[in-house]
């Protein structure tokens, strides 16, 4: 974006009222009403009183690394104290951001790989369900044998996790190495920008951002293109391997989303944040008979749970009856319904807000980690080592209990339930749309054909630079209408959820060509493949329709959207898909345009080297229109059939 293209996006922020107006959620609507009545703060009030944003900070050129600055790069103050410039500011700041990401994504990848190997050594009480992956994942990294039993294996692949994930000796990140395309490995190698490992290469991203350290805004390119192959290959595909072998492959159902789900006649327990270790073994305490017979006796008639952002998510995949009420930034409307006895939050993405809407009811806030700690919360969960992983069931049960303890004191007056709620169909992976396509090479030839033009990852974060949710919405609207089959996960897919957008009833949604593709295999629009760390299973997807293809990624008519996207881990995944080849598209420009040279590295250079680059346009229907065009592109490149809308086949 030029200077006066970013003024006029921060002069199109959304106040909370013009968020009331658009939002395509009449339960959001009406939340907000509430919210207002009570004297409720929400996000979208304290965002109105940050404007005007500081025009140095959004343009990245505001540096606070020493303290001899702050220092804010100017026509008149070209260069800050030390000397760096533009580019060198710029480019350090959003190294910075990226590194955050890959230590965020890490951190709670680390606690599921420590919960793996304390199942393999019968430390958790947790068995092993994913039997068939955990094979596939060692014979992959060259440990299988036949005599291991499932626990040896289990162990070494959570070893090489564990060692990929904290490596300090030089050597080989071995998940990539093991898994990544091999076009991409010689490609990165050549570029000199393989990993070490996720912890390594943050220490040394913030020792280059260091004061005095390094001035060449291309190398801190070069480090920030390394830490995005280690949020890449550890702290998300390590993770989300790691996931699915301790809690097996995600299984398709149908749910009830937003609001509406709410029970009152329930124990009404919130699962938010993005550590499912705690929160599946809390799930797995509501099913306990002797709990149950607690709860009904004081008069509930059960336990229920609700999914905020991707804890949630994460747990309905695999346990099912999870409802998905609303993401991050909805957090605190969620709350003011007054429904909820106990919210259980473990890490990121966890406001410090929802403690003042949680004090206007009854409900107690637990929080289950100690990097996420909440005034006022109550702290049961793990400690800064995880030494107390063995009594993950026991403190399970104990917050159970809590809110059965808690649930009497929730008075009916409180409590406003908007009736609204969808029906959506979750639990896709790239193993279970294989099946539901009779095989991925019938998806291969659709594809091919143009029955399905395209397939965009649609993820990301919400932000409130862009009315909430909308942007999400209209791109989806776009890419289906343009036979473009969906595929999201994490809070961004929030909306499609409440909306329909994931319901096979909705597949009217859908242009001609896909619509005959959906109708077939009785598929929605948009398929849910999970959390925000699923999108390894986007990115698996896309390689394997690829091999079908005979292509390399780069050059299928794939691409990664995050229309809202708002904080550092939204710029390793946008960064991840760019690192294979595919472009990414947002609504929300990076903080880089304060530098000419960064900015075009991020928008045009990575496309000459990697074959992906970052389009931003702030209006979203535009923006779906922009994808449309570069997919028909793309399969214009492979000889493939582009059609105009009124010719589908």
């Amino acid at each position: 974006m030029t200077p006066e293209e970013l003024r006029a996006h921060r002069a199109s922020y959304p106040s909370r009222a013009q968020v009331r107006e658009t939002t395509p959620d009449p339960a959001v609507r009406a939340l907000l009403d509430l919210a207002a009545e009570k004297g409720i703060s929400t996000v979208f009030d304290r965002f109105d009183k940050q404007k005007n944003h500081c025009g140095h900070g959004l343009t990245g050129v505001c540096c606070k690394v020493c303290h001899m600055g702050p220092c804010q790069i100017t026509a008149k103050a070209p260069r800050g104290a030390c000397g760096a410039d533009a580019d060198v500011i710029v480019a350090r700041n959003i190294l910075r951001w990226l590194a955050g990401g890959v230590a965020s994504h890490g951190a709670r990848g680390r606690e599921v790989i420590l919960a793996l190997k304390a199942a393999a050594q019968g430390k958790l009480g947790q068995p092993i369900r994913g039997v068939e992956k955990l094979k596939s994942v060692a014979k992959a990294l060259g440990l299988f044998h036949e005599a291991k039993s499932v626990e040896t294996l289990a162990d070494e692949v959570a070893d090489v996790l564990l060692e990929d994930l904290g490596r300090t000796l030089p050597g080989d990140h071995k998940t990539l190495h093991a898994m990544a395309p091999p076009e991409r490995i010689a490609l990165w190698r050549e570029m000199d920008i393989l990993p070490i490992g996720s912890q390594q290469e943050v220490f040394e991203a913030l020792h280059r951002t260091g004061v005095g350290t390094d001035g060449d805004w291309q190398n801190l390119m070069k480090q920030f293109l390394r830490c995005g192959l280690a949020f890449s290959w550890s702290s998300v595909a390590g993770s989300a391997i790691a996931m699915d072998i301790l809690y097996g492959l995600p299984k398709r159902s149908t749910i009830t989303t937003n609001v509406g789900s709410l029970a009152p006649g329930f124990v009404n327990i919130a699962i938010h944040g993005h550590s499912p270790v705690l929160a599946t073994a809390i799930l797995e305490a509501g099913d306990d008979p002797d709990l149950i017979a607690k709860a009904q006796a004081i008069g509930a008639e059960g336990i229920r749970f609700y999914g905020i952002c991707c804890s949630g998510l994460s747990g309905l995949y695999r346990h099912g009856e999870v409802h998905p009420l609303g993401n991050a930034v909805g957090a605190e409307l969620i709350l003011a319904t007054g429904a909820i006895d106990l919210w259980v939050a473990d890490l990121q993405d966890v406001y410090p807000g929802i403690m003042d809407v949680a004090e206007c009811f009854h409900t107690k806030v637990v929080t289950t980690s100690d990097s996420a700690r909440l005034p006022g919360a109550i702290a049961l969960g793990y400690d800064h080592r995880h030494a107390n992983i063995d009594q993950t069931r026991a403190m399970a049960r104990h917050i159970v209990e809590l809110a059965i303890a808690n649930q009497p004191l929730r008075q009916a007056a409180n409590v406003t339930i908007p009736a609204v709620s969808a029906e959506a169909e979750i639990g896709f992976s790239v193993e279970n749309i294989a099946e539901a396509f009779g095989g991925l090479d019938q998806l291969a030839e659709a594809l091919r054909s143009g029955r399905v033009r395209g397939i965009v990852n649609l993820v990301g974060c919400n932000n409130p630079k862009v009315p909430y949710e909308v942007g999400i919405t209209r791109v989806a609207e776009a890419l289906l209408a343009a036979d473009i089959l969906v595929l999201t996960n994490g809070c961004a897919s929030f909306p499609l959820l409440k909306q329909g957008f994931c319901s096979s009833a909705r597949r009217d949604r859908a242009g001609t060509a896909l619509r005959g593709v959906l109708d077939r295999q009785a598929l929605p629009p948009a398929l849910h493949m999970g959390e925000c760390l699923d999108n390894a299973r986007a990115s698996g997807l896309f390689r394997a329709l690829a091999d079908l293809a005979g292509q390399p990624i780069a050059a299928m008519p794939f691409a990664f959207s995050s229309p809202e996207w708002s904080n550092e881990k939204g710029v390793g995944a946008a960064l991840s898909f760019r690192l294979l080849g595919l472009d990414s598209y947002h609504c929300i420009p990076a903080p880089v345009s304060g530098s000419a040279n960064v900015q075009r590295f991020f928008e045009h250079d990575t496309r000459a080297t990697l074959g992906g680059g970052m389009v931003v346009i702030p209006d979203p229907g535009e923006l779906g229109r922009r994808i449309v065009a570069d997919l028909a592109a793309k399969r214009g490149r492979l000889g493939w059939p582009v059609f105009d809308s009124e010719e589908m086949p």
